[in-house]
Formats: structure tokens, C-alpha cells, sequence
């Protein structure tokens, strides 16, 4: 008696563990674009309460908001030398230290210049986020999921300037549509800027749970180590030597010349580029003998 089997509808397939810990390694080096975005778009709702807490000009106003650029600048010149040095993730910590230290100061200013240091602070922190973020996620990224990943600091910096200005507008209603109104011991334009220390915490704690970038440990004489971060993010059944493209356990076929058989010597020869070079026909090396 002929049984027919049923089949059930399609299941999904479930993520491979690999990825979701990189997916988590990319979000939290992301956290840096986020607070880009945070930083550079909160001071908008608080131009009226700066205005009228230190009774500047528009020029000197305008000065205040825009200062943060100069910072920005000066921290994506020093990231990169500081990633080479002490690593991309002190260079992370770094950068949400940074955060915190100037979303605080930014919050209690006692004059108008104060106000600007704290702001160009900001600014070093933003650079050196923007330049460190991509660079780890492009480097410890599987090459199948680097392009999908590194979308996420792109991602994360637009969020960022969405959250801000949510978290602005939440803050001014809680204020009574003030931006000077009491809130919490301060105006609202103080907390506003002081919100940002939240987010720049987590940034730091979560850089204690991520591996550091397998180029640095390579160049830092760790190979090692950089072989264990690249098993844990590489899917299972590849090896990846340090230093060398990653490839697969099982052997690719030989793509040369029909006949055509590796000699010795020539390593990776006639694999994937077609070409004989490095190769020696069979029937030339039975005639040879």
C-alpha cells in the first residue's frame, strides 16, 4: 500500500548563530552613528531657551550651533591614528566617553562660551564616530553580509536625528511649549542636551561585549586572537587565515585548461581565473617523459 508523505507548510528558515552575533557586533559599533546624528540635530530645539538664557546675538547664536563642526573635523583627522594605536574599540569607549562628557557639560554651562567648548567636545566625539563605526563593521563583517551591515551606520545616523528631535519635542510639552520652563531642576533646553548622555552610556557598555577588529589584532602581532573573533563571525565549516583571503574547508575545483594539471610550486593556480599560468598540460608532461 503506497503512503503518500505530508508535508506541512514551508518553515522559515532560522538565522544562523554566526549572523546574529555579527548582526549585534554592527548595531553596537552603529550606536557611534546614532549618536552623530543625536548630537549634531538636538541643539536645533534649543536655540530659543540659549537665546534667551545668555541674551546673545544671532551671529553669536548661530557660532554656538555650528561650532560642533570644527570638533567633528578634528576628531575624524585623530580616530584613525588612535584606531591604529590603541585599537578600534578604546577608540569606540573613547568616543562614548566623549559623548557623555559633553552632553553633561552641555547641560549645565555657565556662559555662553563654556557652552561652545562643550559643543566643539561633542564634535570630537561625532568625527571620531564617524570615521570608526564603518571601518569595524567593514572589517569584521562576512564578506557575504558586509555591504547589508555597513548600511547600518547610514541608518543609524538618520535615527539618531529622528530620536532627537522626538525627544526635544516630548521634553518642551512636558515644559508647558517653554523651552526655559522647569524641568527637573533645569530648563528644558538643558535636559534636552543632557538626554544625549543616556545613549552614549549604553554605546560604552555595549563596546565591553564586542570583539576587537581582527586587522588590528593581525597587526598588533595577535594572530591568535584574530583567528578566534574571525571563527565566531565566519559561518561554520570556513576557515579564515589572518593576513589572507577567507576561504572555504573544502578545496575549490580546478578551473584551468582542460588537461591542464597544478604543478608544484604553483599554489592556487588555475583555480577561478581560467588562465594556465603556473599549470602544466597532462599530454606535455607525458611527452616530456
Amino acid at each position: 500500500m503506497n503512503t503518500t508523505a505530508r508535508t506541512g507548510p514551508p518553515q522559515r528558515a532560522e538565522r544562523p548563530p554566526h549572523l546574529t552575533y555579527v548582526i549585534f557586533i554592527a548595531a553596537t559599533a552603529a550606536l557611534g552613528g546614532f549618536l552623530f546624528g543625536y548630537d549634531s540635530a538636538v541643539i536645533n530645539g534649543a536655540v530659543e531657551g540659549i537665546r534667551g538664557r545668555f541674551d546673545i546675538s544671532s551671529g553669536k547664536l548661530g557660532t554656538v550651533v555650528a561650532i560642533a563642526l570644527l570638533g567633528a573635523a578634528l576628531g575624524a583627522i585623530v580616530a584613525g591614528r588612535l584606531a591604529d594605536r590603541l585599537g578600534r574599540i578604546r577608540v569606540m569607549q573613547l568616543a562614548a566617553a566623549i559623548f557623555v562628557i559633553s552632553s553633561v557639560g552641555s547641560a549645565l554651562p555657565f556662559a555662553v562660551w563654556d557652552l561652545a567648548f562643550w559643543r566643539t567636545l561633542g564634535g570630537v566625539g561625532i568625527g571620531m564616530a564617524s570615521v570608526i563605526a564603518p571601518a569595524y563593521i567593514a572589517e569584521v563583517s562576512p564578506p557575504e553580509y558586509r555591504g547589508r551591515l555597513a548600511s547600518f551606520q547610514q541608518a543609524a545616523i538618520v535615527l539618531g536625528i529622528a530620536v532627537s528631535q522626538l525627544v526635544n519635542y516630548g521634553l518642551v510639552n512636558l515644559a508647558g511649549d517653554d523651552q526655559r520652563g522647569s524641568l527637573l531642576g533645569l530648563e528644558a533646553w538643558q535636559v534636552m542636551l543632557g538626554v544625549g548622555a543616556i545613549p552614549a552610556l549604553l554605546y560604552g557598555l555595549m563596546t565591553l561585549r564586542i570583539p576587537e577588529s581582527p586587522r588590528f589584532l593581525i597587526t598588533s602581532r595577535r594572530p591568535d586572537d584574530a583567528r578566534r573573533v574571525l571563527a565566531d563571525v565566519e559561518a561554520p565549516g570556513t576557515t579564515s587565515t589572518p593576513g589572507s583571503p577567507r576561504s572555504s574547508t573544502t578545496s575549490a575545483p580546478s578551473t584551468g585548461p582542460p588537461g591542464a594539471t597544478c604543478s608544484a610550486g604553483a599554489p592556487g593556480c588555475c583555480r577561478s581565473c581560467g588562465s594556465a599560468s603556473g599549470c602544466r598540460s597532462s599530454s606535455s608532461s607525458s611527452a616530456s617523459t
